[in-house]
């Protein structure tokens, strides 16, 4: 099976749900959704706090729209693509999508 790196997006002004009804709502779907799908699930990842980007001009505080990220593994691009169909992160959260990206090995040196 191949690895996929999948990072939730959102927009910098969404944050969770300030309803704690919703809240709890949501974590319990978002559960649900790490249960349903473990077999695949290598990291279960986690939210993802402020940046820093590094360059040649050195370090700077950057804003982006990552939200969370988790890693695992599927058959296909396609077949990671669909575990994520009508996810809590934007099905409940004000999440706005997830991207998938296909992980492949490091070549030989």
């Amino acid at each position: 099976m191949a690895k996929f790196l999948a990072l939730y997006t959102g927009q910098p002004s969404d944050g969770l749900p300030f309803n704690p009804a919703d809240r709890e709502k949501g974590m319990k779907a978002w559960g649900q959704w790490m249960s349903d799908h473990a077999e695949h699930i290598v990291d279960a990842g986690g939210p993802l706090g402020s940046t820093k980007r590094v360059s040649s001009d050195g370090i700077a505080d950057v804003k982006n729209n990552l939200t969370g990220y988790v890693i695992l593994e599927a058959t296909s691009h396609e077949e990671a693509a669909k575990l994520f169909l009508d996810h809590p992160h934007f099905t409940i959260f004000p999440g706005d999508g997830v991207e998938i990206m296909k992980c492949p090995p490091i070549p030989d040196l």
